[in-house]
């Protein structure tokens, strides 16, 4: 894949642009091994300077996609390249009309029994020609994961769909990479609740302005307290302008 990496603060964001994204999709899925794609937050841009799994997840990913307007404009102040910032649900959408034009396959992971039954019909109903070769709830006991993982690999889909419900989230993956050979992963924790209707996805408008961390407030509004390490993201910006060449 042409795909170019710039490092923020360290971390590698990949610059992948919309008319470029159907062959990046289908390099990635051609590509030897199990492959991942990360979406890439602030908040997780942040986490991912540390000494951590996931830290290891992200640079290791295959693609790191950003979906923080403050990335794109802390790759602005620091003179990189500037990455394009991707909607995470129209995402998914795009990755699985590429798929289902290419006769491919999804297999989904995640939500409660009824809401996984719910967006799997909705899912059939939209994409017509996307094969879903398997489902499973999230949230399920850990006796039964050694199941889980066989039957993801057994069936060999396209595209792993990850959702609520998955044990560490962007990290199941990378923590179980070697048991799988094919597939790409990819974890978006609200997909299954919007594909099965009980959730609403952000408005492009509300997301083009950079406002979706109010909706999360309102859910939440311990979120408020987001703001200390939005202040550091500033500071290191600052400082690494100033200090550091990547």
């Amino acid at each position: 894949m042409a795909i170019e990496k710039v490092k923020l603060l360290g971390v590698p964001v990949d610059v992948c642009k919309p008319q470029d994204f159907e062959k990046t999709i289908m390099d990635l899925l051609e590509k030897e091994g199990s492959k991942q794609i990360v979406f890439l937050s602030v908040w997780n841009l942040l986490k991912a300077r540390g000494h951590n799994s996931y830290a290891e997840c992200v640079r290791n990913a295959d693609l790191v996609i950003p979906i923080s307007k403050s990335i794109i404009s802390g790759a602005k102040f620091l003179k990189k390249t500037v990455p394009f910032r991707w909607n995470p649900f129209e995402t998914v959408i795009n990755i699985m009309t590429v798929l289902e034009t290419h006769y491919k396959s999804i297999y989904l992971l995640g939500g409660h029994k009824k809401t996984l039954m719910a967006a799997e019909k909705n899912v059939r109903n939209t994409f017509s020609n996307l094969q879903i070769v398997g489902r499973y709830v999230g949230y399920y006991p850990k006796s039964v994961e050694s199941d889980v993982i066989s039957a993801i690999y057994k069936a060999s889909p396209s595209l792993v769909l990850m959702s609520s419900g998955v044990r560490d989230k962007d990290c199941w993956f990378y923590n179980r990479k070697e048991k799988f050979d094919h597939s790409i992963f990819l974890y978006f924790n609200d997909a299954i609740d919007i594909f099965s209707e009980r959730k609403n996805h952000v408005d492009r408008m509300v997301f083009e302005k950079g406002n979706e961390i109010w909706g999360e407030v309102m859910r939440n509004p311990l979120k408020i307290f987001l703001i200390f390490p939005f202040i550091w993201y500033k500071v290191l910006l600052v400082w690494y302008r100033l200090f550091v060449k990547e």
